[in-house]
Order: C-alpha cells, then sequence, then structure tokens
C-alpha cells in the first residue's frame, strides 16, 4: 500500500514518499513528483514557493487523500539507468523487461518494454537473476550502493523520466489540525531544510560515485535522440488525456505547463548559455 493511503487511513500519521507510487489510483501524483521532459529542480521548487504549485497539490490531497503534504527533497536529473545491453535505438527496446516506477513506466510500455515495479530490497536479484534486463533507480551515489554495476555494464543518461524528483512529507490531515501551531511550522521547516540539504549532499556525492563506478569499467551511454523524441511525443500525449479525463488533473497541469513555459524562456537562455560554456569545456 502507498504512504498517501496509510497517512489517509491513519495507520501512521506521517509519511516520507515520493508521491507516484500512489499514481495508480491517483495520476495527479505524478504530476507532484516530476513528469518526464518536465521541470528541473530549480523550477520545481519556484513553482511550489513562489507561485501556485504547492497550494494545488495541497488542495488536492486535501479532497482526494485526506492529507497534507510539503515539498521535502529532491534528487534532481536522475540517470537512465543500467542496461545489460547497448541501446542503439527504438527497437532495442522491444520486449526488454525493465523495472522502472512512476510516468516514465507508462511511456515506456508504449515504447515496447514490458515494465516491473519491484521493490528497492528486490531490484538487485531480479537484474542478476535475469528477471529483468536492465533498471533504474536514482543517480551514481544511490546506485553504487545497490551494486547494479557488478551485473551492469552500460549506465545510460538522462533519466528523462524524472528531470527532478521531488520527495514529500505527508501528514493525516485530522491528525495535523490537532497539531499546536508552532508544531506545524516545524515541520514546515524541517522539511524545507530536507528540501535544501537532499538535493545538495547528492550533488556532492554523485560525482566522486561516478568516478568509481567508470573506474569500475562502467560505460557511460547517452540515450540516442530518436528515443530520446519518440518518448517525448508519447509523454505528450499522456498528459493531455489524463488532462481531458480528469478536471483537477487537467487544472494543475495547465497551471504547472504555463508556470513551466514562462520559466524555461529564462532558464533557455541565460542559464543554458552560461552551463553550455562551462560544462562544455569539460
Amino acid at each position: 500500500m502507498a504512504v498517501p493511503d496509510l497517512v489517509a487511513q491513519g495507520a501512521v500519521p506521517i509519511g516520507h514518499t515520493a508521491a507516484y507510487y500512489a499514481i495508480g489510483k491517483a495520476p495527479l501524483t505524478g504530476l507532484a513528483t516530476g513528469l518526464p521532459f518536465g521541470m528541473t529542480l530549480r523550477q520545481m521548487n519556484a513553482w511550489f514557493y513562489e507561485s501556485e504549485g504547492l497550494k494545488l497539490l495541497q488542495e488536492y490531497y486535501a479532497k482526494r487523500f485526506g492529507t497534507i503534504a510539503f515539498i521535502a527533497g529532491n534528487s534532481g536529473t536522475q540517470m537512465g539507468g543500467w542496461f545489460r545491453k547497448e541501446i542503439k535505438g527504438l527497437d532495442d527496446l522491444k520486449g526488454l523487461k525493465m523495472r522502472i516506477a512512476g510516468p516514465g513506466g507508462e511511456v515506456m510500455k508504449r515504447l515496447g518494454v514490458t515494465v516491473q515495479t519491484i521493490p528497492p530490497n528486490e531490484i538487485f536479484q531480479a537484474l542478476q537473476t535475469g528477471t529483468v534486463d536492465a533498471v533504474e533507480w536514482v543517480g551514481p551515489y544511490d546506485d553504487e550502493k545497490l551494486g547494479f554495476q557488478k551485473i551492469a555494464r552500460y549506465y545510460y543518461y538522462p533519466g528523462w523520466w524524472e528531470p527532478a524528483a521531488a520527495l514529500e512529507i505527508q501528514v493525516n490531515l485530522k491528525a495535523w489540525n490537532t497539531l499546536p501551531k508552532e508544531y506545524q511550522e516545524a515541520i514546515r521547516s524541517a522539511a524545507m531544510e530536507i528540501n535544501m540539504l537532499i538535493p545538495a549532499r547528492y550533488d556532492a556525492r554523485n560525482a566522486a560515485a561516478l568516478k568509481r563506478l567508470q573506474a569500475a569499467g562502467v560505460q557511460l551511454r547517452q540515450f540516442p535522440k530518436a528515443i530520446m523524441d519518440a518518448a517525448k511525443k508519447i509523454s505528450d500525449e499522456i498528459f493531455s488525456s489524463a488532462a481531458e479525463r480528469d478536471p483537477d488533473y487537467k487544472r494543475i497541469y495547465d497551471n504547472w505547463q504555463r508556470f513551466k513555459a514562462e520559466t524555461s524562456a529564462w532558464f533557455g537562455l541565460n542559464e543554458y548559455a552560461m552551463e553550455s560554456y562551462l560544462f562544455g569545456k569539460l
């Protein structure tokens, strides 16, 4: 059972999770965590804190789950996962068995991949035994700890399904309303501090982990443009279809889409020019 359901039922009063594990019941949770080809970490935080993002999600969670949520962590752009064989084009995805969660899993299905959602403690064994041919998890620091480099040689990037992946603290709304105001503020403040610290730790530790993985013989590969283009087209179709079926999804997705377009104009100009120069010199 997903954390939002456990918190909603009062089985636990509070939980920390990626909301998209409840996507089967509530597609909007995928948007809350991060959509394929969606916003970057900084864009997401701007939408959550300085626009209407967090307010809209809290209204939805109150109605759908009877919870209140606060953003509490983000991985930044994730890696594209571990593959036993090279992926040179769309045909190489046909029939591939892959562990992948969230909205990206639905996109992969439509690209011909056999998608499996496997708990974290079972992913290594699934890859080792051939239950799956590929897995995605997070990025170098977390992936190294699970040992995927011992089995799969090819490490792909970028994780287009999660340009940034937000985590949340979710609280049962009835329990929340019984808390003194100072306790509520403590939770808000703790969530915001976590939201700053987790990305900083990933940024600091991923680089060293990636260097170790390469030294161990891991081969980095970039997803072919044909796969990126096909995945982007399918992603847009899925989101538009969800918006047509669900008024809540449409209302929040339209707001998200407008904000993404506005901020992408800025990031695509100044930030892109600076980062292309700096990182292109590596």
